[in-house]
């Protein structure tokens, strides 16, 4: 509506009006001036309207009878284009609803006249149909005579004008009830009241109606009386009317608009009284019609059936029963009771056809079908009308085998295929032949001769009917053959598919109300009961109601059924009708069955057995009739000892046997006895179809039985899941039996298998199967009784496991194995877990299958054991050690995929179930577990098992309180039924208590795996066995662990050490496979050697980790002596990873603290603070770390109740450390002596191994320290001499040694530092008996020291300079003792520092020995073979002197130091005057900075020795004296170039040494003759000196002539005047009295000389003159009077 009320509507309407009115005045202009002038006023009437209202469409409305007068005298006009433009404007006015009543009575009427001349007609239809459709306003008569202004147009000549009236008048009759509808709509809540009030049915008033119901009850009524070919009361006016159009209409109105029939009381009673009666009378021709009579099919005389007219009455009928049963029973009996004659035989073809579409229409209707049942079979006088449906129809088939159909088949199909468009189609698979004439292979039934086609008429349970439809036809239509039989065949199949489904749904709702009813009944709420009881005894009548109501119609329909059905199953050549067919009689017996029912469902199973027997014949025929149409599906031979012949089976042979299985399905209950012959022809049936068994015993297709003369067509291949499926229902459906008749199936069972097993024995040819099969699938189903059955069962499968045909005894175990999975699965009454018994009666046949030795029965009983855990596992409780058994019994010969498959079980157990089993079970699965680690067939399962050990101990730690209170109660149980039967209790470990029996047990497992022959299960065992004790063992009772460590641990050391001393040398190429092995393990030596490694340390991480509960046992120092005794024996092993691991055990071991004491102590090994170098890194192996939040307290706690932890004395301490050191002296001296021979096999100790012996020194040391005396020092010094001079092979050097530029110092040089490091500091804090060793450690440093300048040799071995050494060749490489030497100095100068006023230190002459150590490397000065040797040799030494010399002067008198001065001399001399020659390329800046050093010496000689010079020997002084004389004059040296010798004339050096010599002869007094003498002597050498050199310095010159002097002879002569004048300056600055005259004579006599130089060339010189000349003006005074110079 909103479209034509928007004001852009309104506005177009109003301008649409008026250019049609404009248009229309153009029109009439000439000829109608009337309707000219109409027009014009029309369009000042729309403008005034448009221009007053706001509502401007409700205006319009209002006056809509003026606005549409001109176009209706447009149309009186009757000039075509006028009148086609008025209509048009009409129907614009009608479209937007602005038409009053009055206006459309007008339009109507003038219609009306232009339909009376037959002028536009269409047009007028249109605008009839605008006008009804589009609004209400049209009424009563007006709507009566529009009605009848279609009706007429439909009856013109004009073929359009009738088909466009018809669908008009359709259309029109539908919109008046349509109105009626809408008006019920608006007035449903008032609408009840007067009805109720209406006591008289049959009253013709129709004054209570409304106006729109009233209009449709005139218009149903006058269609009635057209069709009875009455005048109409209502429709004035009609002139003609056909009785087919009029049925339409009807059937139409009936079918749109029930509701309003059964609403309204006036228009039920139009029904029974006009409708019913009308189709009654028009039906009489057909009744009467006899076939044969005549035979024409032309439009009949009154009397003959009339094919249009018949089959519209058969519609309004279908209609009538189908909306209005209720209100018409008596008259749907007529109808019924007709539709049933209409099938006779002598009726028309057609007739027949039509008669059985429309009966097929009710037979998809059950719910209809039960109220034709209600109302006339179950009534006393009334006729069986379903009955008599249900025999017509069989009547009907079985007439058509008889009555041949007329006409040549051929030909009637072709028709058929005409006048069915098409609908003949046969499926795909059967292929349409016979366009030459042939056989067509269409789907058929074939009956004595007669053929019947089947023809795909429907959808299975929809009634599509061909003929009821075909409106257009006035002639019969040809029936192609087979039709009619094909709608009765889908009538019998729609009847029973609805019958049954119907029955069975609604038997459904009652069986589950009345559980839920009497599930409500039987809850407690007492308010409740009285209503329950009553809805109860509802139910029951209401039950019993519907009882008799589904009874009678099975005893109506049965009979007819069953002969119907067997009839088409005889005759039918389809694969397709036959299944329905068979299907049919097989739901009608289940329902019989369920309905109890014996003697119609006996007749239904009887059809079956009948239909299999005569197929049974042919099961076994050899060949098939020539005749026979059936397809052979299968040829096979019969199942026997010796086969004969071969076996067919049909298709229908197949169906039926299906059925039978069916048959058998439903009704086992009733068989008894005669099981066996069923289940002999099924075992039958599936040998030659060929299947076999599947899990869970279903048969499934396989493959084919061998033999040549098994066939099977692919369309018998289809068929066998259905028959497999079958079959196995058929003993599902056994657990429904009493327990008698399932002992009669299980016992025909077995003997058909034994019959089976007696034709297997002695041929491998392939068992039959079926009874082994179908005794598992009966066992399944019955598990809620399988107490019963489960002996007899079991006992015969196990026989068959034993069978020697493979086949059959895998089938035997596939059989046992599900059956007792189900039945641990099964929710047994009361459940498993409280019914014990019957648990281990269903394990024990997987026991008993243990006994059995085919392998391939081994493999499903373990398969069966891992499905059993999967499912199973929480609650096996007491079967366990029957489980466990199970996988235990497997032995290491019985294969891998078995081993495999027990294991697999085993991990299961050990990751999920330990929990839930008894405590008592797990010392059965430590054995098991061990066993399968021993087992050599497959290496990862022995690791693997491992693992689980490990898994296991884990829980035993977390669950460790539950699992010894349980096992302490059963061992108390177990002792108290031990002590009534009077025997002794056995287990192993005995006396422990049984949870520690239970570590032992798993301890040994693991021990036993630790020497396995293959190293990685060793590695894996060792590992694990040492983090099992280390991580749990805190758990076991105190004395446990005596056993632990004698009979567990060193009874482990003592089989490994043995095994790995006399393991084989070859070498091993490969690791099995393709595995390449490492250099490092490719002998069995080498790999023993890993796993003793890891013992060792495994032992000793368990000494040192748990000594607190090992200490307080009685023999700990045995046990220590004896773990010594295996870390010495290991150390010196010729084995370089067990010698390094030795010591590293060692170092574990030496690492503890005191016992503990402290009850709160945690539990982590001690912290020593003993730096382990990088090199040995963590201890290997070990990888799982292990967390503990429980403390060692608690633990102790445990024992400290009973007993308190024994206090170790010091002593005893005292002695197990001694033994520890003389173990390590053992070592150390063993390891270190060089070998008296050397070849290629040789084995010197390794850098790490030796590192690490010496690391252990510190720490032993601590804990000995008190008893350490001399002998103990000199055997540990030999040993670090030795242990530094071992050599390194070349191959190692890379990785040990710095690149020899570097200076490092390597591991094992750090470490014996370090020892002899931490000796001096604790003899530093000694009491004054150890400060004797000082010097002893000064001697052992000293020898290091002079390695500088010559490493040491070992034994006879010819060692390399690395530089030289081949990488890959087996040489040995001296290490770079330059860096050690170097640090060892260092070392000696500290301690010296602290120690040089020692009285040792001093009585032993340790000075004298530092500076003849010193010596060495100072005199070879640059020949060292490291130049910064000599340089930390001389800061050394002066750092030395600088604290010795002061003790030295100290102890003068004593005489100790004497030897010392001479040495000190000596050595200054070497140093200062060195014989070796500097290098080459030493730069300028080096060259003075050694020149420096060298003036620091004469610095010290100058500082400390010389003022001292009364304290020291004068034969020293002397030496000290010639040697800075020595210094101060330039001694010339040859191998200097002229270009440097400038440089290398040590001026500053020369100059120190001159001032020294002149400071020392001037600057102090002189205290002893002694003195003055010295420097005396010292100056006159110096001035004979500078004379001799300034002599030859002027000769040279004068010789020389213009050449220049050499260089070196230029700065002498420099150098000796700068003397001469520093001298002056000297004497002029010393007391007068110092100086003797002599001295002065010289000096004096030195003047010319130096005048004779003024003449040379020079100028340097002679500047250097200058400065000479200068002081001697000093000289230059007047002669005086003599003085006395005293003289000496």
């Amino acid at each position: 509506m909103s479209g034509t009320s928007s004001p852009e509507a309104v506005k177009k309407l109003l301008e649409n009006m008026q250019s049609d009115l404009r248009a229309l005045s153009l029109e009439c202009k000439k000829k109608f001036p009337p309707v000219k002038e109409a027009a014009e006023s029309g369009i000042i009437k729309v403008k005034t309207i448009a221009a007053r209202n706001t509502e401007i469409l409700a205006a319009l409305k209002e006056n809509s009878s003026e606005v549409v007068q001109p176009f209706l005298m447009g149309c009186g006009t009757k000039e075509p284009k006028i009148t086609q433009l008025c209509l048009a404007a009409i129907q614009r006015l009608m479209s937007h609803e602005v038409v009053s009543e009055t206006a459309a009575g007008n339009i109507i009427n003038m219609l009306w006249q232009l339909m009376e001349n037959s002028l536009e007609e269409l047009k007028l239809l249109q605008t009839v149909l605008v006008l009804l459709t589009t609004n209400t306003v049209v009424h009563d008569e007006a709507l009566s005579k529009a009605i009848v202004l279609c009706f007429r147009l439909h009856f013109t000549k004009d073929n359009i004008t009738n088909n466009t009236a018809a669908a008009t008048v359709r259309q029109v009759v539908t919109v008046v009830f349509e109105r009626m509808v809408a008006e019920d709509e608006r007035h449903r809540d008032i609408i009840e009241q007067p009805i109720l009030v209406q006591g008289n049915s049959n009253r013709r008033s129709v004054s209570t109606l409304k106006p729109c119901a009233k209009d449709a009850y005139m218009l149903f009524q006058d269609l009635c009386q057209l069709v009875n070919a009455d005048a109409p009361y209502w429709l004035v006016g009609m002139t003609e009317m056909t009785r087919t159009f009029g049925l339409e209409l009807l059937e139409s109105v009936l079918n749109d608009f029930p509701q309003v029939f059964l609403q309204h009381q006036e228009f039920s009673f139009l029904l029974k009284e006009r409708v019913c009666p009308l189709v009654i009378k028009l039906f009489s021709p057909n009744i009467k019609f006899r076939q044969g009579s005549s035979t024409s099919s032309s439009p009949a005389p009154v009397e003959k059936p009339y094919f249009p007219i018949c089959m519209r009455l058969l519609r309004v009928v279908s209609v009538l029963i189908k909306q209005f049963y209720s209100l018409l029973v008596t008259e749907c009996e007529i109808f019924l009771s007709l539709l049933v004659k209409f099938l006779d035989a002598d009726k028309p073809q057609w007739l027949r056809a039509v008669a059985v579409e429309s009966i097929h229409r009710f037979c998809v209707q059950p719910q209809l079908l039960r109220s034709f049942c209600q109302s006339y079979d179950m009534k006393q006088h009334s006729t069986k009308v379903f009955r008599d449906i249900v025999n017509a129809l069989g009547s009907f088939i079985q007439s058509l085998f008889l009555v041949p159909p007329t006409g040549n088949p051929a030909t009637s199909n072709q028709a058929g295929n005409n006048n069915l468009g098409g609908s003949v189609s046969a499926p795909a698979n059967s292929g349409m032949v016979g366009i030459g004439g042939g056989v067509t292979l269409l789907p058929a039934f074939e009956y004595r001769g007669t053929w019947i086609p089947i023809l795909t008429i429907t959808v299975q349970g929809s009634a599509k009917a061909t003929y009821l439809e075909m409106l257009d036809k006035v002639e019969p239509p040809t029936i192609p053959e087979g039709y009619a039989m094909s709608v009765a065949f889908h009538c019998l199949l729609d009847l029973v598919r609805g019958i049954t489904s119907m029955i069975e749904g609604e038997l459904g709702e009652v069986e589950t109300e009345c559980q839920t009813t009497t599930e409500e009944a039987s809850s407690p709420t007492q308010s409740s009961e009285q209503q329950d009881l009553q809805s109860t005894s509802d139910q029951m009548d209401k039950e019993i109601v519907s009882r008799a109501v589904w009874e009678e119609m099975v005893n109506a329909c049965w009979c007819g059924l069953l002969a119907a059905l067997s009839l088409l199953l005889d005759a039918s050549t389809d694969e397709a009708a036959t299944e329905n067919i068979l299907k049919a009689e097989l739901t009608m017996a289940a329902l019989c069955g369920r309905l109890g029912l014996v003697t119609s469902r006996d007749a239904f199973i009887t059809a079956i057995c009948k239909a299999y027997s005569v197929q049974g014949q042919s099961v076994m025929m050899i060949s098939p009739s020539s005749e026979s149409h059936q397809q052979v599906v299968a040829v096979g031979q019969p199942l026997a000892v010796q086969p004969q012949g071969t076996v067919m089976l049909t298709s229908k042979n197949i169906q039926c046997m299906r059925t039978l299985l069916n048959l058998a399905h439903c009704h086992g209950a009733v068989l008894g006895t005669s099981w066996q012959l069923v289940l002999a022809t099924l075992q039958h049936l599936v040998w030659i179809l060929g299947l076999k068994p599947s899990s869970g015993g279903a048969l499934k297709p396989g493959r084919a039985v061998e033999g040549p003369s098994t066939v099977l067509t692919t369309a018998v291949m289809t068929d066998l899941p259905v028959i497999s499926n079958i079959l196995s229902r058929l003993f599902e459906s056994s657990q429904y039996l009493d327990d008698v008749s399932l002992h009669h199936l299980i016992n025909a069972l077995c003997s058909l298998s034994l019959e089976a097993m007696d034709m297997a024995y002695g041929n491998n040819k392939e068992p039959s199967l079926f009874a082994v099969a179908k005794l598992l699938e009966t066992g399944l189903v019955n598990m809620h009784r399988i107490e019963i059955l489960w002996r007899p069962l079991t006992g015969h499968l196990l026989e068959v496991c034993q069978h020697p045909n493979s086949r059959m005894r895998e089938w035997g175990a596939e059989a046992l194995t599900s059956l007792i999975k189900a039945g641990l699965t099964f929710n047994h009454d009361p459940p498993l877990s409280q019914n014990q018994r019957l648990q281990l009666l269903l394990l024990n046949p997987l026991k008993e299958m243990s006994n059995i030795n085919h392998p391939d029965i081994r493999l499903k009983q373990l398969e069966c054991v891992l499905q059993i855990l999967q499912s199973q596992g929480d609650s096996l409780g007491p079967g366990w050690p029957l489980v466990l058994g199970v996988m235990g019994a497997i032995r290491n010969d019985q294969g891998e995929s078995l081993i495999r498959t027990a294991f697999q079980c085993l991990q299961l157990v050990v990751t999920d179930f330990l929990p839930t089993m008894p405590c008592t079970c797990l010392q059965i699965v430590v054995d098991v577990a061990g066993s399968f680690g021993l087992h050599n067939q497959e290496l990862n399962i022995s690791l693997t098992s491992i693992g689980l050990l490990w898994n296991i101990s884990d829980y035993f730690f977390q669950r460790g309180e539950t699992i010894e209170k349980e096992l302490n109660k059963e061992e108390a149980a177990q002792q108290k039924q031990a002590e009534e039967k009077g025997v002794v209790l056995n287990r192993p470990f005995h006396p422990a208590p049984p949870f520690d029996c239970l570590w032992l047990c798993l301890y040994a497992k693991l021990g036993e795996l630790c020497v396995d022959p293959r190293p990685a299960v060793r590695k894996s065992a060792g590992q694990t066995l040492f983090s099992t004790i280390g991580a749990h063992g805190t758990l076991l009772q105190h004395s446990t662990w005596h056993t632990v460590i004698w009979k567990v641990l060193f009874h482990l050391l003592d089989r490994v050490r043995e095994s790995s001393t006399t393991a084989d040398k070859e070498k091993i190429e490969s690791g099995g496979g393709n595995i390449l092995i490492h250099h490092s393990r490719d002998t069995a030596e080498k790999q023993w050697a890993e796993t003793w490694v890891l013992t060792l340390a495994g032992v000793a991480r368990i000494f040192n980790t748990r000594r607190y509960l090992l200490q307080p046992l009685g023999d700990f120092s045995r046990a220590w002596d004896v773990l010594l005794d295996h870390i010495q024996s290991a150390a010196l092993s010729k084995n370089n990873e067990v010698s390094l691991a030795a010591l590293k055990s060692f170092q574990e071991i030496l690492q503890i603290v005191s016992p503990v004491r402290d009850s709160d102590k945690p539990e982590t090994p001690p912290v020593v603070n003993v730096p382990v170098p990088v090199l040995i890194g963590p201890i290997s192996g070990m990888s799982r770390p292990f967390v503990r939040t429980d403390s060692i307290g608690e633990r102790l706690g445990r024992y400290s109740s009973s007993e308190p932890p024994i206090v170790t004395d010091e002593l005893e301490d005292l002695n197990l450390w001694w033994a520890a050191w003389n173990t390590w002296y053992r070592i150390g001296s063993e390891s270190t002596k060089p070998p008296v021979t050397f070849d290629k096999l040789t084995f010197i100790p390794s850098q790490p191994f030796l590192t690490a012996l010496i690391q252990i020194f510190p720490a032993l040391y601590q804990h000995i320290k008190t008893g350490f005396n001399m002998d103990d020092l000199q055997k540990l010094g030999v040993i670090l001499h030795s242990a530094i001079s071992v050599p390194i092979s070349s191959d190692a050097s890379p990785f040990i040694l710095p690149s020899y530029t570097e200076a490092v110092l390597t591991s094992l040089q750090e470490a014996v530092l370090t020892a002899l490091d931490v000796l001096q500091k604790a003899i530093c804090v000694g009491p004054e008996n150890m400060q004797i060793m000082y010097p002893a450690i000064f001697d052992q440093l000293l020898a290091f020291v002079e390695f500088s300048c010559k490493p040491p040799q070992y034994g006879q071995l010819e060692t390399k300079h690395i530089a030289n050494a081949k990488y890959n060749q087996a040489e040995w490489v001296a290490l770079n003792y330059v860096p050690f030497a170097e640090r060892s100095l260092e070392v000696v100068v500290d301690l010296y520092q602290k120690t040089a006023c020692h009285k040792a230190v001093v009585n032993e002459k340790v000075l004298q020995y530092i500076i003849k150590t010193l010596r060495v490397p100072l005199s070879l000065k640059y020949s060292c073979p490291s130049e910064s040797t000599w340089k930390l040799a001389v800061s050394s030494l002066l750092k030395v002197l600088s604290i010795g010399l002061p003790v030295a002067r100290q102890h003068a008198s004593s005489g100790k130091f004497d030897s010392m001065w001479p040495e000190l001399a000596n050595t200054f001399e070497d140093f200062l005057f060195t014989k070796s020659i500097p290098p080459d390329n030493l730069s300028i800046q080096e060259f003075q900075r050694n020149e420096n050093i060298d003036v620091e010496v004469v610095q010290l000689i100058s500082n400390e020795i010389l003022p001292y010079a009364n304290f020291i020997p004068k034969e020293f002084v002397g030496q000290i004296m010639t040697m800075l004389n020595k210094g101060s004059i330039h001694s010339q040296s040859s191998s200097f170039t002229e270009a440097e010798i400038d440089i290398r004339l040590r001026e500053e050096f020369s100059k120190m040494c001159f001032e020294t010599l002149l400071q020392f002869s001037f600057s102090n007094k002189v205290t002893t003759p002694q003195e003055g003498y010295i420097s005396r002597m010292a100056l006159s050498v110096l001035l004979k000196r500078s004379q001799d050199v300034l002599h030859r310095y002027i000769e040279d010159e004068r010789l020389s002539g213009k050449c220049p002097l050499p260089r070196q002879q230029v700065t002498e002569i420099i150098f000796v005047l700068k003397a001469v004048s520093t001298l002056i300056d000297s004497l002029k600055k010393t007391q007068p009295e110092n100086v003797d005259g002599n001295t002065w004579a010289q000096v004096i006599a030195l003047y010319p000389t130096l005048v004779e130089c003024i003449t040379c060339s020079s100028s340097e010189v002679c500047s250097a003159l200058k400065e000479a000349l200068v002081p001697f003006k000093d000289f230059m005074q007047p002669p005086a009077s003599r003085v006395q110079n005293g003289e000496s």
